[in-house]
């Protein structure tokens, strides 16, 4: 048996802490710095094309390496890994916040996202391996679930919080203070060491899943302010998804693969890895054009935005830990998460009558608190059923793997849903005169196309959870290796 990577046994909780404080800095980042893209803008001076680079840059870096960064972790240490994203990030967080212009902030966020897919897939090996007790794994994951899920609310509150108070820089610099009090737990709680059977690194493997999922996000990067029929969306797209295929035919023959076969054709692991692709790619919308809705129509300042999201979060947070800990022991994931991905799609094509005299109180909070139950049903069950009997040498590219199908999904989703929702507030226009009004409605509807788009991502979700998923409660492990096919 490989040696525990973990914490000493009666440290797990606090580590657990040092964990989801790692987490929540990468997960919050991604719409933190949202709320400041105005106000970096007006200061630093950056055109509007320019702009969506502060948001692709740090998921092209992200989302391209994090197989990378979790088969490093499972190569050379989790602890060291750990302490090195989190130091990096920290870092390009600093460098970040002092830019003085366009090109060292873009660079700052691609920076970001190299340490933070080396950070956030270590960060959920070393929850995999800490905790192996299965009623303590099933809170830990219930815990780590809901800072995941709910880590972009965070983001819209503390950004709004930060560029109102005090200066969109902050928002960087903030997470100086995570990284710092995370490193410093990290550095005190967690055992060095790495797999005894550790595998070789697959360089082919590496290049052919990193250029080509570098491909598929900047290609639909690149439909945000491009048409589908251009070379620089539809080519990179083609181009990516050769590539994957590649890299999949490439992983039957590989010695030492980058991501093993046994890790992913578990029927309950693969089913938790399409399951946060897809509500990854439906939760974005729901937190950039709920944002938009709430500060454009409603004409909220971006700390209220930041507030009216609250009550998901605490939706989230007490689903996620009732499904992990009492649902999830008894029924198994088959009619937990498909009934999270129902609530979702209801909750998302209710926020369709949204208008321009909505109140919060009596139209916005009842989807919200819908979608946060619903999200904190899917999160935590499929994060820990993605992870669950993997053996010690492979928990880091298992964890990497659902860092990647969430990211690569988010960017998917936000890239078809702002291309969708553009195309029909053009098409409300067309024979209309532009008054303030008809422009307010054409807002309004070009937002519930996103809903129901996100919606149809739900409503699939629950399809595939319903097919994939095992009936009953999942299976005990008895050991790290056990219920894993060697291919």
């Amino acid at each position: 048996m490989a040696p525990h990577t973990g914490a000493r046994h009666e440290h797990r909780w606090l580590v657990l802490g040092v964990i989801a404080l790692a987490q929540l800095m990468v997960v919050l980042d991604a719409t933190i710095v949202n709320i400041a893209l105005p106000s970096a803008q007006r200061d630093l001076g950056f055109t509007d094309g320019n702009r969506q680079w502060i948001v692709t840059a740090y998921a092209l870096a992200f989302g391209s390496l994090l197989l990378l960064g979790g088969r490093i972790a499972d190569l050379v240490g989790r602890k060291v890994v750990f302490l090195t994203g989190l130091v990096g990030f920290a870092l390009a967080s600093a460098i970040g916040g002092a830019a003085p212009n366009f090109d060292v902030l873009v660079t700052a966020r691609a920076l970001q996202g190299v340490f933070g897919a080396l950070l956030a897939p270590a960060a959920l090996s070393l929850l995999t391996t800490t905790f192996t007790d299965p009623k303590e794994r099933a809170k830990a994951f219930g815990i780590y679930g809901a800072v995941a899920g709910t880590g972009g609310a965070v983001g819209l509150l503390l950004g709004g919080v930060l560029t109102e108070y005090l200066d969109w820089r902050w928002c960087l610099y903030v997470n100086l203070l995570f990284a710092a009090l995370a490193f410093l737990g990290a550095l005190r709680l967690l055992h060095p060491g790495a797999p005894q059977d550790r595998p070789k690194l697959d360089i082919p493997g590496t290049v052919l899943v990193s250029a080509g999922l570098f491909c598929i996000v900047y290609g639909f990067s690149n439909a945000e302010t491009h048409a589908w029929s251009s070379v620089q969306t539809w080519g990179f797209l083609a181009v990516g998804g050769v590539l994957l295929m590649a890299f999949a035919a490439w992983q039957t023959r590989a010695k030492h693969p980058l991501l093993p076969l046994r890790v992913v054709l578990d029927r309950d692991r693969g089913a938790s890895y399409l399951v946060m692709f897809i509500s990854g790619a439906g939760m974005f919308g729901v937190f950039l054009f709920l944002t938009y809705y709430l500060q454009q129509i409603l004409r909220y300042s971006p700390v209220k935005t930041g507030l009216a999201f609250l009550p998901m979060v605490f939706a989230m947070i007490v689903s996620s830990v009732v499904a992990q800990n009492k649902l999830v022991p008894r029924l198994g994931a088959k009619p937990i998460v498909p009934l999270g991905m129902g609530l979702g799609a209801a909750g998302l094509a209710w926020m369709t009558a949204l208008d321009a005299t909505s109140g919060y109180a009596g139209h916005v909070l009842p989807p919200l608190l819908v979608m946060g139950v619903g999200m904190g049903l899917i999160f935590a069950p499929a994060m820990s059923m993605a992870t669950a009997g993997v053996a010690a040498h492979d928990a880091g590219v298992a964890s990497a793997m659902v860092n990647t199908s969430q990211q690569v999904g988010g960017s998917i989703g936000t890239a078809l849903l702002n291309t969708l929702a553009t195309s029909a507030a053009t098409n409300y226009l067309v024979g209309r005169r532009p008054t303030p009004a008809v422009r307010v409605q054409a807002q309004l509807h070009s937002y519930s196309t996103a809903y129901w788009w996100s919606a149809a991502f739900f409503a699939l979700g629950l399809v595939v959870s319903v097919i994939l998923y095992r009936k009953g409660p999942p299976r005990p492990a008895v050991g790290p290796s056990e219920g894993v096919v060697h291919m």
